[in-house]
């Protein structure tokens, strides 16, 4: 195959890995509440679900091994549970998400049904996929990603030449910093961290041999897909603040994603997005409940007794969360995103640095201190926050939720300097 045709087809498959249906209904809120300042929040929000994420591919590109590699260098047993840690979250968070985001788009609009039976009836069907690895569900994402895509280009066309031109204020304090965290509800960073071993090993079974060859087309391809999720986001999120002034000041994420489709595309074109999102969804579920089984059934040696396990307790704990609203899930993952995110974000970076800077010192020492300042973030949306005014007054950044950001970059820099001498 032409070389140059190899790598857009690897960046246009990177991409529809990472394009996640529930995400989209992440940026259009941002750029309601965001206003005049959607360009902040833009900055921000890809800062975490689009530059992290793609630098996790590179950091893939680097190491050319598995999930596992990333931690490794800290320490097996931390790396070990640090998977065990991703795998969990994403059947516990984003898995669930999609059949609620399908329940609120799709179903409930047209049928007003209970959110308990989509769920049900969507993680069997979930289940059964996924135990029969059908590769109709391949197919069919293959299919979709391409007509969301148009679909979501159409209205943010639609948006920019047909808006009325009052947008409202931001009601953001700091829109930069709300885009940050934001962009942590896509799970791209934790998604890039398991994609990209995926690429390895799809690379490696079509006969790659070459590390540099491998190494130039994963990089190639993260470029790809970088700059289509940056459109693809960036538009969504100015489309929302030039309708901002239409939508209510309590609206929740689909009521304006959905909102958005109708007011640029009609009723009919509104609905094509909602089935195609639900369907995407479901591929999405699949995916994770599948990736999560075979990293279960590696662990007992390939026992399929284990897979079919695993995938039944996903599908279960799918059932159970997913039968509540978006927002609440969202509200859900914040703590545990908190504690995972800037571990995740940490490692890919230690990953990307030359060998001589990312040494197995400099690993564990910025690890442990993100890990540490990481601890009155996550607590801070457990407990009440006036609890922690006293310990966040005195960490620089801390009042942003992003207290470990300098202490980890300190460590780093010291660290480097002590194996210097």
């Amino acid at each position: 195959m032409n070389k140059k045709k190899e790598i857009w087809i690897a960046g246009f498959a990177l991409f529809s890995l990472f394009f996640g249906a529930g995400n989209l209904i992440l940026p259009p809120t941002l750029g309601v509440k965001s206003g005049l300042d959607w360009w902040i929040v833009v900055i921000g929000f890809v800062l975490t679900a689009v530059t992290i994420p793609i630098l996790a591919i590179f950091a893939h590109a680097k190491l050319q091994g598995t999930l596992y590699d990333f931690g490794k260098k800290v320490s097996p047993f931390f790396s070990t549970v640090y998977c065990l840690l991703i795998y969990t979250i994403a059947i516990a968070i984003p898995s669930p998400r999609t059949a609620s985001v399908t329940h609120e788009m799709a179903i409930h609009p047209f049928f007003g049904t209970s959110s308990l039976l989509t769920s049900s009836i969507y993680f069997l069907l979930v289940f059964i996929f996924a135990v029969n690895r059908s590769k109709i569900i391949s197919l069919i994402g293959k299919f979709l990603t391409p007509i969301i895509v148009l679909i979501l280009l159409v209205i943010i066309v639609i948006a920019i030449f047909t808006s009325s031109g009052t947008v409202n204020s931001s009601t953001f304090t700091t829109p930069f910093v709300d885009g940050i965290l934001e962009g942590y509800q896509t799970f791209d960073a934790i998604g890039g961290v398991v994609v990209g071993a995926v690429i390895i090993i799809s690379l490696n079974l079509r006969g790659h041999t070459s590390f540099e060859a491998k190494k130039e087309l994963i990089t190639k391809a993260g470029f790809i897909a970088g700059t289509g999720l940056f459109l693809v986001y960036g538009g969504l999120i100015l489309s929302g603040s030039l309708f901002s002034a239409t939508f209510a000041e309590n609206a929740t994420r689909i009521e304006v994603l959905s909102g958005l489709g109708t007011k640029t595309l009609g009723n009919f074109g509104a609905a094509f997005l909602s089935i195609s999102v639900a369907l995407a969804c479901f591929t999405t579920a699949v995916g994770i409940v599948t990736g999560t089984a075979d990293y279960i059934k590696g662990i007992f040696k390939g026992s399929k007794t284990a897979y079919i396990a695993t995938a039944a307790i996903a599908s279960v704990i799918g059932i159970i969360v997913g039968s509540y609203q978006v927002d609440f899930i969202i509200t859900l993952a914040v703590p545990a995103l908190m504690f995972l995110y800037p571990i995740t974000i940490v490692l890919i970076l230690l990953n990307i640095v030359p060998n001589k800077y990312g040494t197995k010192l400099v690993f564990r020492g910025v690890v442990l201190v993100t890990f540490i300042f990481s601890i009155p973030d996550f607590l801070g949306f457990i407990i009440p926050r006036e609890n922690l005014t006293g310990i966040k007054s005195i960490i620089p950044l801390a009042e942003f939720s992003l207290g470990w950001v300098i202490p980890a970059f300190l460590v780093f820099v010291g660290l480097n300097l002590i194996q210097k001498k």
